[in-house]
């Protein structure tokens, strides 16, 4: 084969030049291997471009939250005026709060009482972990 200055072709593989079943396999592993790697690297671009929109997304939610809490305040504001033409503005004041407190007081009961069904532990996953390590020790079993 004389050299010139086109390139050796595509197709030939290592697997050809030496001719042996052991060159194909490893050329197939090192095919599967590259694969393997392309797809991570797809994979970890993909998550990094959905974390950014997740990222915008949560700027938002922060920003409609704020928005919330300035209309709640606001409409506190105009309540309390509102009361002030019935009752002193003080107790105008102090009614408003006292609606305030009471959302409060309510909203803080029903977290707790859901948060003690919140399980910290992956409970499934123990258990899984568990039956793995019963058949580590007795394979047969």
């Amino acid at each position: 084969m004389t050299l010139t200055s086109r390139e050796p072709r595509q197709a030939e593989t290592a697997a050809e030049r030496d001719g042996s079943i052991g060159g194909a396999i490893s050329e197939v592993t090192a095919d599967a291997q590259r694969l393997f790697r392309q797809e991570v690297e797809l994979a970890k671009a993909e998550v990094r471009q959905e974390v950014g929109k997740a990222g915008k997304a949560a700027g938002m939610f922060g920003g409609a939250g704020f928005a919330g809490y300035m209309v709640a305040f606001f409409l506190s504001l105009a309540l309390m005026f509102g009361l002030a033409n019935v009752v002193d503005a003080g107790w105008a004041g102090l009614i408003v709060a006292g609606v305030w407190a009471v959302a409060g007081a309510v909203l803080f009961v029903a977290g707790r009482a859901r948060m003690k069904s919140v399980s910290p532990a992956p409970e499934q996953t123990v258990e899984t972990l568990k039956e793995d390590a019963r058949w580590a020790r007795h394979p047969t079993a």
